[in-house]
């Protein structure tokens, strides 16, 4: 934890949630409450004498200013452009990708209809991050604080000698130093002489420790944010999820297709094949008349043929468990046992469902375990693979962690991309946890009912 401390300031993600910060303080100008003072004071002074507080028809006057113009910037697109800079802003720094929200609709011909684009919820839902963002700005400017005034302060011991060398009886006035509560005010304190640069350089390297995590704290509430109020609305969000699924489900369902096509041509389809040709070539054998011309070539062409038949069975029987394992008719924790069982690497398996799920989960959950035990045999180098298989409310969790040697990565062809297009056909999500030198975590969470 302390190593964690002392190199938050020099990590790649700190610097880039400090320039996340700093990008997103121009924000503040276009803020309305913001708008809203400094219309009411260009009201005050052009309708006043620059005495006493604003009248009631300035503020008036102010309001209904800001009002317009936060409508016309809905209307024109302008406050949509606001949001796509922040959200290019959270994925380019960040890694935090948010929707677009679904474009306003124009009408026939791409004309909207005069005021259509007041009604736009997405340009709307950035005035409201703006003003919420507004609370959220002012701790971004504190984090900016935090870190120059940090800087600033370390650098005193150094710029002690350089700036202060005039010759003896010479009379300066103390420095300021930065501190969590400004350059003023209790709690502050000046440097006078060389030792208290040392003091200055230890509230600076304090400031510089503290203003990751404050940084890091405001990043997270503007990402929220920004998830909550830049992206698609919840409904549009909802139907573009649903229809990701349906096509998920078409794909998965024209690969499962295409599969068992390949899989019968190439296995059980030729075998068959084999084997009538060899019992044809017996019967030739055997002849047309009572003699037998070649007993023992017939009797080999037709052990070949049972050889055969016995193959396109098993190729048969290969292809129904794809489809769906026998072994699951008595239940998921049954199906893992036999998954356990015949795993190459010895498997800890803990299973509790108070109920069973419906029979689509629990072949998805089957096939997911399925795969997961065989990446580990193949990719992990581990020694013991632990599979748990729990309910937790609406949710079925199988979580599969192995002792290997980790970096699992789905872009490397492992099946786990595979496995979460098949996850995501019913709404459900696939985590990946493998850092280099393992260990590898990786969760399945469905829903109960398909």
């Amino acid at each position: 934890m302390a190593r964690a401390v002392v190199r938050a300031p020099f990590t790649a993600r700190q610097c880039r949630e400090l320039l996340f910060g700093v990008a997103g303080l121009p924000l503040l100008v276009v803020n309305p409450v913001v708008l809203f003072v400094l219309a009411v004071d260009l009201s005050w002074w052009l309708t006043g004498d620059g005495r006493g507080n604003p009248s009631s028809a300035d503020m008036a006057v102010a309001a209904v200013c800001s009002g317009l113009l936060l409508g016309l910037g809905v209307a024109t697109g302008a406050a949509r452009t606001l949001g796509s800079w922040q959200r290019m802003l959270a994925a380019r720094l960040l890694g935090v990708h948010v929707g677009t929200p679904s474009p306003v609709w124009r009408g026939t011909g791409g004309r909207a209809w005069p005021g259509a684009g007041l009604r736009d919820g997405a340009g709307w839902r950035v005035v409201t991050y703006l003003l919420a963002t507004l609370p959220v700005g002012l701790l971004e400017l504190y984090a900016v604080f935090f870190w120059a005034g940090g800087l600033v302060n370390l650098s005193y011991p150094l710029l002690w000698g350089a700036f202060r060398n005039h010759p003896p009886g010479t009379r300066l006035d103390p420095v300021p130093v930065f501190t969590p509560f400004g350059l003023f005010g209790e709690g502050t304190f000046r440097v006078a002489d060389l030792p208290g640069t040392f003091a200055a350089a230890a509230a600076g390297a304090a400031m510089l420790l503290a203003a990751p995590w404050i940084t890091r704290a405001v990043t997270g509430v503007d990402i929220r944010l920004i998830r909550g109020l830049l992206g698609p609305g919840r409904l549009a969000q909802r139907v573009h999820d649903l229809e990701q699924s349906r096509a998920l489900a078409v794909d998965d369902s024209a690969a499962l297709l295409r599969r068992l096509e390949r899989n019968l041509h190439d296995g059980a389809q030729i075998r068959l094949a084999t084997l009538a040709m060899n019992l044809g070539m017996a019967r030739e054998k055997l002849g047309h008349d009572g003699g037998i011309p070649d007993a023992a070539g017939a009797r080999e062409l037709v052990d070949a043929a049972l050889r055969g038949a016995k193959d396109a069975l098993g190729d048969l029987r290969s292809l129904v468990r794809d489809i769906h394992p026998p072994v699951l008719d008595t239940g998921l924790a049954d199906a893992l046992a036999s998954l356990a069982a015949d795993s190459a690497i010895p498997v800890d398996l803990r299973v509790d469902l108070p109920v069973r799920p419906t029979p689509a989960i629990e072949t998805i959950a089957y096939f997911c375990a399925a795969e997961l035990l065989t990446n580990a045999a193949k990719h992990s180098f581990a020694t013991t693979v632990a599979v748990q298989a729990a309910g937790q409310r609406d949710v079925l969790r199988l979580r599969v962690t192995d002792d290997g040697t980790g970096g699992a990565d789905p872009a490397r062809g492992s099946g786990l991309s595979g496995l979460a297009s098949r996850v995501a056909v019913v709404d459900g999500r696939l985590t990946i946890a493998s850092p280099p030198g393992g260990p590898t975590t990786i969760t399945v969470e469905l829903p109960w009912r398909a």
